[in-house]
């Protein structure tokens, strides 16, 4: 098929060469990187997939050939690391030192590959090419197994969001091709991974020295019957790239070439700006409207990510490098005091509290000190500890203060207005990249808001002076906090209220905790990034807590996607009182009720963030209680019938006093 697919794009090389290069055009790009640790064969891997795919040149070719020859490091066959390694120390210590570039092309797609180094002393290099990337092929040597490297690879990939992974496990030649010892691999990798940041990972066994896998399948390896490396790069959905809904124009110049015109120079950092747009100027929210959508070819009806354009306003307001224009009602966070996570790249002054620097935030620089390191991480295991500074390649948790205001996302939210770098103000040289992160989340990229450490050295919980057999004697129950989770649309809710009602009915009370009805109050900062959504739930839970401190049952309705954040909940409320139920109803049945309006939204491009379709939702394994509320029955029955399945429920927990 392949073969078929390159045959008939030579011949429309041949016949039709305009026609060729717009198809080439319209060909979506996958960014990609390789990562590992040393030796465990990142550039022969991208050496033979170059070679399989007929993109070397021939002069290319007969060089890497004579090379591989008078080296012998192959015993004479073509070393397939030498058509990558091109820097001369990289060839005589057999490793790579720099981050190298390479392009190639298949029939589906155009591709980017940047090959980064495994050495822990170039860290900097590699985290320097993943930051563009949407891809990463990690590998690991079959023989060694999951290394340390292996492991800050995969923590760094996480940090800098690249939601697709390939585990290529290289070297299956040196293991006789054992099914076994790839088993076990990924189970090691799988274990490690599973408290990172939840992402699509494909596991892939190879030779790339053989070739096995990588473009060809494999005849050695006939229990594998996933897909080769190429096919799955060729066919690997890709997300949308960058953040296509918040409005985001730094301003890198103003343009004004006469008397007539002052436009705002810069590139569309998210989401559409037409002529017409009303648009706020930060940190001054000075706001006015574009008039025009100015290019060198010519006005554009609108413009979108990564476009680069210039803006002219229907006001003549202040604005000046380094500001921001958003839409008004979807802004940024504006503070000169940030949380971000740091990966330090300087090898000759560690980063230390109380030193100041230059912070580089797109075309935005301003003098900044870093006031704590909040934690060091650990990436063998992923602890977090304290630490009096961070050295080359340590990764942490800071608190920042710069001179003037920084205006920014968190970087799970846009890459582009989220990232900086830190930059040494005698050396000029990079000292650390940084990741900014929601200030709803500062203790952590994904968890750390939960931490149970009290942010104010004087706060305790203070005990009431009615106990809780005096409440239990008085409301005929026992405190509980059922947790009602499932996919939005699936019923959750109507459920909760209509427990809710039954419990009044006999004279019994309970309340709903809904976290849609929370971000009308208490959480209506925050949006629905999974470190959000991550927030809202840990907030409802602490007013869940509060709830059954008061004797109460409470009926919390999350959509919460992440096992691992519902796990927190459980820890937060007390799991002798606390009971996961899972309204099970599928995908397509929640989209043919959509009750709120979402996946409409969703199909005609104005929401995105939806758990289930643009990121995975976690089906809990071990709720206490579940519930296919769309097996039940006609609509009525099936609710009746959820509603007595949750009563016989808080029955045999105790939580209903007879």
């Amino acid at each position: 098929m392949r073969i078929d697919q390159n045959a008939a794009e030579n011949a429309l090389i041949e016949s039709n060469i305009e026609e060729y290069l717009a198809r080439h055009e319209r060909k979506q790009l996958l960014r990609f990187l390789t990562c590992g640790s040393v030796d465990d064969g990142k550039s022969t891997l991208i050496g033979r997939l170059l070679h399989d795919t007929h993109m070397i040149h021939e002069d290319t070719l007969a060089a890497a050939a004579r090379d591989s020859k008078s080296m012998g490091t192959q015993s004479g066959a073509l070393d397939m690391a030498l058509l990558v390694d091109g820097l001369k120390s990289e060839r005589e210590q057999g490793i790579t030192i720099d981050v190298a570039y390479r392009y190639f092309t298949t029939a589906a797609r155009k591709f980017i590959i940047a090959d980064t180094p495994g050495h822990e002393q170039f860290t900097r290099n590699m985290a320097t090419g993943a930051s563009t990337c949407d891809l990463a092929i990690l590998l690991v040597d079959a023989r060694h197994g999951v290394a340390v490297q292996t492991r800050r690879h995969s923590y760094i990939t996480s940090l800098l969001g690249i939601d697709e992974i390939v585990v290529a496990i290289n070297k299956m030649d040196l293991v006789g091709h054992s099914q076994a010892r790839f088993d076990e691999i990924v189970r090691e990798y799988s274990a490690f991974a599973a408290r990172l940041s939840p992402r699509n990972m494909r596991f892939i066994p190879m030779s790339a020295l053989n070739g096995d896998n990588v473009v060809h399948r494999s005849t050695a390896m006939p229990w594998y019957d996933g897909p080769t490396l190429l096919e799955h790069l060729d066919a690997v959905p890709l997300g949308a790239q960058g953040n296509s809904v918040d409005f985001r124009f730094p301003v890198q110049w103003v343009n004004r070439p006469n008397l007539d015109f002052r436009g705002f120079t810069g590139t569309v950092a998210g989401g559409c700006v037409k002529p017409g747009d009303r648009v706020m100027v930060l940190p001054t929210r000075k706001t006015s409207t574009v008039t025009r959508v100015v290019t060198f070819d010519g006005d554009l009806a609108q413009a979108t990510a990564p476009l680069s354009v210039t803006l002219t306003l229907a006001d003549e307001i202040d604005c000046s490098r380094g500001d921001m224009l958003v839409h008004p009602g979807n802004e940024p966070h504006v503070s000169q005091d940030v949380h971000a996570m740091v990966v330090w790249m300087d090898d000759q002054s560690p980063l230390v509290p109380g030193k100041e620097y230059l912070l580089k935030h797109g075309p935005h620089k301003t003098p900044a000190s870093v006031v704590r390191i909040e934690h060091r991480v650990d990436v063998n295991t992923l602890d977090k500890t304290s630490a009096p500074a961070l050295a080359l390649n340590d990764i942490g948790q800071v608190e920042i203060r710069t001179q003037r205001p920084l205006v920014y996302d968190a970087y799970a939210r846009n890459r582009q207005t989220g990232a900086f770098i830190l930059i040494d103000r005698l050396t000029n040289a990079t000292a650390g990249a940084g990741m900014l992160l929601d200030p709803s989340a500062s203790g952590g990229p994904s968890d750390g808001h939960w931490s149970d450490t009290p942010h104010i050295d004087r706060a305790r919980p203070v005990r009431s002076t009615v106990t809780p057999e005096e409440r239990q004697a008085r409301l005929g129950q026992k405190p509980f906090t059922l947790l009602f989770v499932g996919l939005s649309g699936s019923g959750k809710g109507k459920i909760a209220r209509a427990v809710e009602r039954r419990l009044f009915d006999m004279g019994r009370l309970a309340t709903v905790v809904d976290g849609m009805s929370l971000r009308a109050g208490m959480s209506r900062d925050l949006g629905f990034s999974k470190g959000e959504r991550s927030e809202n739930l840990r907030r409802g839970m602490e007013l869940s807590k509060a709830i059954n401190d008061a004797g109460l049952i409470t009926l919390a309705v999350f959509t919460a996607p992440e096992a691992s954040v519902r796990e927190r909940a459980r820890e937060l409320v007390g799991s002798d009182r606390f009971a996961l139920v899972h309204v099970s109803t599928p995908l397509e049945e929640c989209r043919k009720r959509d009750p709120s309006g979402l996946y409409r939204d969703l199909a005609a491009g104005s929401v995105h963030g939806v758990p289930g379709v643009d990121f995975e939702y976690e089906a809990p394994t071990n709720a206490e209680l579940t519930i296919p509320l769309h097996e039940l029955g006609a609509p009525d029955v099936a609710l009746r019938a959820a509603v007595d399945r949750v009563m016989v429920f808080l029955d045999a927990r105790g939580a209903i006093v007879k």
